[in-house]
């Protein structure tokens, strides 16, 4: 019978349990597997905001704006 979803594949991992458990109750995740998933979408979302913000500050520097020290908190 084929799987429902083909991207979906049965995998077999040793996990600590505290730190799963943990995750679980942190993710208001309903089973492991939930857990897992949410867990692994938020490190995505997270790579995914880190490049953004890497691309959005070499194009601000690239921009040539110049930034001032109004506080003068800089000056040594």
């Amino acid at each position: 019978m084929p799987a429902a979803n083909p991207r979906i594949t049965h995998k077999h991992f040793r996990l600590d349990t505290v730190k799963l458990k943990h995750a679980q109750k942190a993710l208001s995740a309903a089973t492991e597997t939930e857990t897992v998933e949410r867990a692994l979408q938020f490190v995505i979302n997270e790579d995914q905001r880190n490049r953004a913000t890497a691309e959005a500050n070499r194009a601000f520097l690239k921009s040539g704006i110049a930034i001032r020290d109004v506080f003068g908190a800089l000056d040594a």
